[in-house]
């Protein structure tokens, strides 16, 4: 409690960042170095991630279209007090967008900033903006909106949602454990434990980050303090199950704290380090916020075992059977009938060989829509529809095209290029005819582009074209009709007849492609690092080889259930455009981790009886026991994970949903089932080549029902 005050007193909060783009991005992409490139050329950026919407649906009148012009021109020109660098203004008029339905209904006004501005500098140099030109109803005017005021819109509402996910997590603690042990005083012994875990942890983690150089995205806060409630609520269910087992036992408070602590503690402490080395190997990935995510991760529950550990055991000293008040620990639990008969069905050899193919079916079936996963990143689209941000993009999108708020750029370099005017008209009618292209903004295409030299560089050495796709810019679809347009540009620019010139991409859709594809590199490096880290520590504390491949495969068929089940609701049944790039890696690292930390209590207490016994008459004991706890405590995690639906935002309830079912499926149908019958099934073979179990006896088969 003293350490819980310290943190609070001396500790600086949780270090946050990551809210710009380049926290997904690396600058070693090369979309951000064309952008720069650009900037440099022109003096002026083409990309913009900052539009004011203007919209009526009934029609804008001449002088609202021509007054927006102007005060485009203005900005350009410096009228205004602003850093905005130039405005480009866009009505829906003259037919430029074949793509779109209606005329003289939307003007979409880009601001455009030095690309080395924070993003929450141009977020505020647009508000500022809107204000000064005094935008109002008169003019139409619908709000701001682009990917900055999204990421500025998401790290609000994340702020402001994370009491109530703190709130909500917390009651649902208080009742699972208060049913799982029937007992007033267990939610109590539990809260509080959860509770100074939380400060704590948020006050560490925050002061090793900064001495350390790690930066945990502020987006993830919200999973951060869901991890750390839920695994410490886990800790402490098996801390308490322990303490119950002694005490119907009948020992005194004294000898069955101690005796349930002895075996509790390494078990529990094993589980924990387990879990910290799996999140903790995403910094093997090359991605900026894998490494973040990974150590942010591995420090939270590294801190919270340590409290779980320590404070716990001195509560179970105090209190002893007084933990389970008004229970009475010395009866049978009511859950024990049920888990004593599946028991009986998973250790006899017929019925585990037919829980085993049953399990197998279901969850490989649920795994198969993983084969169509689609990944992009979501910024507007992943805020809620009535958001002001939203609503103007949704407003913009229904006068262009869905593309429209973030173009794409081509940079064409090359001596003299803007010679070849002919050849780059050329060029931007075969871009307009590309799949998936809505529109094309090209050389000739703008009337003032001869004063500005927006589009034609003034040396003559380079040409711009914005691309305007007809998809949602960030997601899945777009990326591939980028991919797509990259690979078919050569041969473009030999059909124009633009020859001697270089090309560079840059936009947040070329963002996104390699964001996306960065992380897809780094899947095998994340999956081969959190393998091979979970399958030593449980080598290391089985001391056996067969039984943690076993666990460690078990665990890799729930997780590909549940990536699967999350594929089939969100792009399935929901028509998602694929899911946001880190939830599957982040989901999969910390399942896989989380089940090997549900592996070593279930097998750890396993191991602990087939050292006196034979293996199957040790897996019909502990296993009713075991489940009980290891269920409870998965009900309890998966609440916690998801009630992260609660923040309004597309990606936490991917992730709610992900770790929800994965922890669901892995407690009540791996744990519970699977692995009994694969012990069952393998036998002491399980504890090759260190571990000596115990050769079965013959024991009567019993018909799974």
């Amino acid at each position: 409690m003293l350490l819980a005050y310290a943190a609070v007193a001396l500790l600086p909060p949780l270090s946050a960042g990551g809210e710009e783009l380049e926290g997904f991005a690396p600058s070693t992409n090369p979309a951000v170095a064309s952008e720069i490139r650009s900037f440099e050329i022109y003096g002026l950026p083409l990309i913009s991630r900052v539009a004011l919407v203007q919209r009526d649906p009934a029609g804008l009148s001449v002088v609202t279209q021509a007054e927006a012009v102007l005060r485009a021109v203005a900005v350009t020109q410096g009228s205004y007090d602003t850093p905005v660098l130039g405005a480009l203004p866009l009505p829906n008029t003259l037919g430029a967008f074949p793509a779109s339905k209606e005329r003289d209904t939307t003007v979409v006004t880009f601001l455009f900033s030095d690309p080395r501005t924070g993003f929450a500098d141009q977020q505020r140099a647009a508000q500022q903006l809107a204000a000064q030109m005094d935008l109002g109803p008169r003019d139409a005017f619908v709000g701001v909106t682009g990917s900055i005021p999204a990421r500025a819109e998401q790290a609000r509402l994340v702020k402001d949602a994370l009491p109530l996910v703190e709130v909500a997590t917390i009651v649902a603690i208080l009742f699972i454990v208060g049913v799982t042990f029937r007992s007033v005083v267990a939610p109590v012994v539990t809260l509080v434990t959860a509770g100074v875990a939380v400060v704590v942890t948020l006050g560490v983690v925050g002061y090793l980050g900064r001495l350390l150089g790690v930066s945990v995205p502020s987006d993830l806060e919200p999973l951060i303090v869901a991890l750390l409630l839920g695994v410490v609520a886990d800790y402490t269910i098996f801390y308490l199950s322990g303490l119950r087992a002694q005490v119907a036992a009948g020992l005194d408070r004294r000898e069955g704290s101690l005796r349930a602590i002895r075996d509790v503690t390494p078990i529990v402490a094993v589980a924990g380090v387990t879990v910290a080395a799996g999140t903790a190997s995403l910094v093997v990935a090359e991605s900026a916020l894998f490494r973040g995510f990974g150590p942010g991760m591995a420090l939270t529950v590294l801190v919270g075992l340590v409290v779980a550990v320590t404070l716990t055991p001195a509560f179970m000293a105090v209190l002893g059977r007084w933990a389970f008040w008004p229970s009475h620990p010395a009866s049978r639990p009511a859950a024990a009938a049920p888990h004593a008969r599946l028991t009986g069905v998973v250790t006899s050899r017929r019925g585990a060989r037919i829980v085993i193919g049953l399990c197998v079916l279901g969850l490989s079936t649920a795994a198969l829509p993983l084969l169509h996963l689609n990944l992009g990143l979501s910024f507007v689209q992943s805020l809620p529809s009535d958001s002001e941000v939203a609503r103007a993009a949704s407003q913009a999108q229904l006068g262009f095209a869905s593309g429209i708020l973030s173009p794409t750029e081509l940079l064409l370099e090359g001596t003299d290029v803007a010679d070849q005017s002919e050849q780059l008209g050329r060029l931007g009618g075969l871009l307009k005819q590309e799949p998936g292209v809505a529109a094309v903004l090209g050389p000739g295409d703008l009337p003032v582009d001869g004063t500005f030299g927006l589009l034609l560089a003034k040396s003559g050495d380079a040409a711009r074209f914005l691309v305007v796709f007809d998809a949602v810019p960030l997601g899945a679809r777009a990326i591939d009709d980028l991919a797509a347009l990259r690979e078919r540009l050569p041969g473009l620019l030999t059909r124009a007849g633009v020859t001697g010139v270089s090309v560079g991409v840059a936009g947040d859709t070329a963002l996104s492609q390699g964001v996306v594809e960065g992380t897809s590199a780094d899947l095998l490096r994340i999956s081969t690092a959190a393998l091979l880290v979970n399958l030593l520590l449980l080598v290391l504390f089985l001391r056996a080889l067969v039984a943690p491949l076993m666990l460690l495969a078990s665990s890799v068929l729930a997780l590909s259930a549940s990536l699967g089940l999350t594929v089939l609701v969100f792009q399935g049944l929901l028509g998602q455009d694929g899911l946001t790039f880190y939830v599957p890696f982040a989901s999969a690292v910390l399942l896989v981790a989380l089940g090997s930390d549900y592996n070593i209590f279930a097998v750890g207490h396993i191991w602990q009886l087939a050292r006196h016994r034979p293996l199957r008459d040790a897996v019909r004991i502990a296993s009713p026991e075991t489940t009980r706890a290891i269920t409870s405590a998965g009900v309890t995690l998966a609440a916690s994970f998801g009630l992260l639906a609660l923040v309004p935002l597309r990606p936490f309830r991917e992730l709610a949903f992900t770790l929800a079912v994965g922890i669901l499926l892995d407690v009540l149908i791996v744990r519970s089932l699977l692995v009994p019958a694969l012990l069952t099934v393998i036998g002491p073979v399980s504890g090759w080549p260190w571990a000596r179990l115990q050769a079965d006896e013959p024991l009567p088969e019993l018909s799974p029902g």
